[in-house]
């Protein structure tokens, strides 16, 4: 289903530009020297923002990079990030296909994917971001010892994702099936992640570790 354009959805992102990445390609290779030597971690599908402004408020020493591909959603991530007076997140209206040409090899420290699009169809499967699709993609972008940190809800999802990890010689770590009942100190919270947590389902995370190149 198509989304409908928000109520004055230009103007709200013109607000908060300074926040907003409109030719990210320009800082491939050079992403750490133009954000203060800081470390840069990415978030794959940031949705309305409170993961990656939740994280920023807390590490302000790490530079954060939200893409999103849906302009109307980002919008709301921005003027989160804007509200809450952040300096070290910038957002990407784009998509993850994409990552190749705005980052160098190894030039990403973290990436987070939460609550990704779970694509239940087997016919789908090469469009799930943990997929075969994106690994080598991954692998490429990170940098030696560089981890990917996944939550789902989607048990199915999370399955596939630690099988195809595998494939690629990850070590996996921090393994939950149930992270809210196993507890981890400074989980911040996304807003699918409350929502399932409010009707009782177990949300999974897991530690990726990249094989080294």
């Amino acid at each position: 289903m198509r989304l409908r354009t928000k109520k004055n959805l230009e103007p709200r992102i013109e607000k908060c530009a300074h926040l907003l990445l409109d030719e990210p390609a320009q800082y491939k290779g050079k992403w750490k020297e133009s954000f203060g030597g800081r470390e840069i971690h990415l978030e794959i599908g940031c949705g309305k923002g409170s993961f990656v402004c939740g994280m920023a408020a807390m590490y302000p020493d790490i530079t954060f990079i939200a893409l999103e591909r849906v302009r109307n959603v980002i919008v709301t991530a921005m003027e989160k990030a804007d509200k809450a007076g952040l300096t070290n997140v910038r957002f990407i209206n784009g998509n993850a296909r994409d990552l190749a040409e705005i980052f160098e090899d190894g030039e990403v420290d973290r990436m987070y994917l939460n609550f990704s699009d779970p694509w239940p169809k087997t016919r789908h499967e090469k469009n799930r971001l943990t997929s075969s699709t994106f690994m080598p993609l991954y692998i490429k972008l990170l940098k030696n010892g560089g981890q990917l940190h996944q939550k789902t809800d989607n048990r199915g999802l999370f399955d596939f994702s630690l099988e195809v990890y595998r494939e690629y010689g990850c070590t996996l770590s921090e393994i939950s099936y149930d992270l809210h009942a196993d507890g981890m100190e400074g989980n911040v919270v996304t807003e699918y992640e409350q929502r399932f947590v409010d009707l009782g389902q177990p949300i999974h995370r897991v530690v990726v570790t990249m094989p080294k190149k």
